[in-house]
């Protein structure tokens, strides 16, 4: 089953919007006395609603006229408004939407990508209300695609949500990534992880890999041209099913831990601003307080 949800895009905004997003703008006043012009959400959503086009634009629009939407205020002093309009002009696919992939997804759509793909073909269970952000004793049974999409759209109306009931192989992998600007890691196996690096090579997309096991996690970020998982693993024709995480677990914080740091990732990319970890694989180990970053070579 497919579920596309894909809001109508105008391309364009004519000058009714923009005097629309202007004469609903606000002022902000920061701690410095220094003034910034805001829209908020109800304006936003009012000019959505009545010139017929998607939220997103209306935000982009009113940032290309120096507005900052409420919802991104925090974000601008980090990437800036030209960072904020790429990524609501960006697609982020998640695969799995569990303990990584549900704090990936909430955490995107705080950041405002404009497009978030969820794949995932599992139904939440009593074992994942630990760690896995979006579980609930009352949505115990539900697709964990459907929720997460649910999720994003309570957070973030603006962001257009796609969500596949599927679970990605190598056949399929193509077809479901495709569109997408990054791939973000939310597996819980090896083959799956294997299957989604190879598929982004052939697509031309970043990949940020992330896993984790107990007190630990690890992660990179993988370009089409970089040696990537073979690095840590070996060949993908030998690989275990489960990694060591299903005899010692996942506590609650390691999912949270490797999931931001994927996120940041994601900005760094689509945004341009900041060093992604390429060829460098990030350990982070919450028992011992430490973090160790590992040149990899081909």
């Amino acid at each position: 089953m497919d579920n596309r949800d894909i809001s109508r895009e105008s391309g364009t905004v004519g000058k009714d919007i923009i005097r629309n997003i202007a004469e609903s703008a606000e002022t902000y006043t920061n701690p410095d006395g220094k003034k910034y012009p805001v829209i908020n959400l109800k304006a936003v959503t009012s000019i959505s609603q009545a010139q017929r086009i998607a939220a997103r634009d209306v935000e982009i629009a009113a940032l290309k006229q120096g507005i900052t939407p409420w919802h991104y205020l925090r974000n601008i002093g980090t990437i800036g408004m030209d960072g904020q309009i790429k990524l609501l002009r960006s697609t982020v696919a998640v695969v799995g939407a569990g303990g990584l992939g549900g704090t990936i997804t909430e955490l995107l759509a705080r950041q405002g990508i404009g497009h978030i793909i969820i794949i995932d073909n599992d139904r939440f269970a009593e074992q994942n209300l630990n760690r896995q952000l979006l579980s609930t004793e009352k949505n115990l049974g539900d697709y964990k695609a459907t929720v997460a999409a649910k999720r994003v759209k309570d957070i973030n109306s603006a962001v257009t949500v796609t969500t596949f009931l599927k679970k990605l192989t190598e056949k399929n992998a193509h077809r479901l990534l495709n569109g997408a600007n990054v791939v973000a890691d939310g597996l819980d196996n090896l083959p799956s992880r294997f299957a989604v690096e190879k598929a982004c090579r052939d697509l031309g997309i970043p990949y940020v890999y992330g896993t984790i096991a107990g007190f630990i996690g690890q992660l990179m970020t993988i370009f089409p041209g970089d040696t990537g998982l073979s690095c840590i693993y070996g060949r993908s024709d030998s690989l275990p099913e489960k990694g060591i995480e299903v005899k010692i677990g996942n506590p609650s914080a390691t999912p949270a831990m490797i999931a931001a740091w994927q996120v940041q990732e994601i900005v760094k990319i689509i945004t341009g601003i900041g060093k992604p970890l390429r060829n460098h694989l990030l350990i982070l180990d919450a028992m011992e307080g430490t973090a160790d970053k590992i040149k990899l070579s081909g």
